[in-house]
């Protein structure tokens, strides 16, 4: 069974009134990284996804989920 990533980025990045630019600067990273992972196309990782979370003031755990149960 493949597991995927599923995250709430854009939820939150709109939420926030923040473009990909402005998520981004805060984050220090490019604007193309932030893109990629709210996209899909690649998974995080731990440090990059918990600045998503810090930048988005919200947790890892609300932003990413696996698509299958662990076990």
């Amino acid at each position: 069974m493949v597991e995927e990533l599923n995250n709430r980025i854009r939820h939150f990045r709109k939420a926030s009134n923040l473009t990909q630019a402005q998520l981004a600067e805060r984050m220090r990273v490019s604007r193309k990284t932030v893109n990629t992972v709210e996209n899909g196309v690649f998974a995080p990782s731990v440090i990059v996804a918990l600045k998503f979370a810090q930048a988005l003031g919200t947790s890892v755990e609300h932003l990413f989920e696996l698509t299958s149960p662990v076990g």
